[in-house]
């Protein structure tokens, strides 16, 4: 869309979807730590292929025509991407807690920004690089190499956020040429064949009590997707971006009052340099270079 119809009620729905995505957060790492990450994500996967099925169904155009793509590797590609993206961020929240997970996480904004250059053909200007590179510093400080949070699981996060960064541009670049169902659509379909593949070796019967909180898990995804849908529909993507850092603080809370986690003063201070650095990124975007 090329202009806001109700930017308020944008916003607002974007501080409902990262809040969203921060409680679902806090289920998937109580599931992964009682049950395989594998199974958890499987199951997460066939309830969001058959709500995207759903969609596509109540489409105007009829569902063929939705679906339609000229772009299926690139799909496929985004498929894996976003699988594995998924899966080692939940498997990193099991590792080293929510907090330290999502503040290394939060990088992704500016490892789009970076990777815009080569993979879109984006000019990108000294002060963008800029954005990149104070981010990374802030990243550093979060991990501590030598100490701190760094460890092997340290890499989970940062390597979620760097699937997540390429199935962003990638995304960007299949919308260049057609519509944007299609790239919503095939993900979650494909990626519930990926996770079928993968996970169902790992499917075990599971505690009254857990069933429950699954549901609430998946629900929580289908309700964050949605938010997220109706707030595009309301205000350009860019505006409403900032927001998203919103989720961090979220998390924070739910990892503190739920889990017990401790917010670290170096990971506080790393945390925001590396929103600092996105926002000054992002204000970058209505400025020319």
């Amino acid at each position: 869309m090329t202009s806001s119809r109700n930017p308020t009620l944008g916003i607002w729905l974007m501080v409902a979807a990262v809040a969203t995505f921060a409680a679902q957060d806090a289920f998937a790492k109580h599931l992964a730590t009682t049950y395989s990450t594998l199974m958890v994500i499987m199951i997460r996967y066939w309830v969001f292929a058959g709500f995207v099925t759903i969609l596509a169904l109540r489409r105007p155009e009829g569902f063929r025509a939705a679906v339609r793509s000229t772009r299926l590797p690139a799909h496929l590609v985004r498929s894996v991407l976003l699988v594995s993206e998924i899966c080692l961020i939940v498997w990193g929240y099991t590792q080293i807690g929510l907090i330290n997970s999502l503040a290394v996480f939060s990088v992704c904004p500016l490892l789009i920004v970076a990777l815009s250059g080569p993979i879109l053909g984006e000019r990108i200007s000294w002060q963008r690089w800029a954005a990149v590179a104070a981010g990374l510093v802030g990243v550093l400080i979060i991990l501590r190499p030598g100490m701190g949070v760094f460890s092997w699981a340290a890499i989970l996060p940062l390597a979620a956020a760097l699937m997540f960064a390429v199935y962003s541009v990638l995304t960007r670049l299949t919308t260049r040429a057609e519509p944007t169902f299609p790239a919503f659509f095939w993900p979650g379909v494909i990626g519930a064949v990926l996770m079928t593949a993968i996970g169902l070796p790992s499917l075990k019967p599971m505690l009254p009590q857990d069933m429950g909180f699954l549901a609430t898990y998946v629900g929580l995804s289908i309700l964050s997707h949605w938010l997220l849908l109706k707030c595009y529909e309301q205000v350009e993507a860019s505006r409403v971006q900032p927001y998203s850092y919103l989720q961090l603080v979220f998390v924070t809370g739910i990892g503190m009052a739920v889990y017990g986690e401790v917010l670290e003063l170096p990971v506080a201070i790393g945390s925001a340099i590396v929103v600092a650095a996105g926002l000054y990124a992002l204000s970058l975007e209505r400025k020319p270079g």
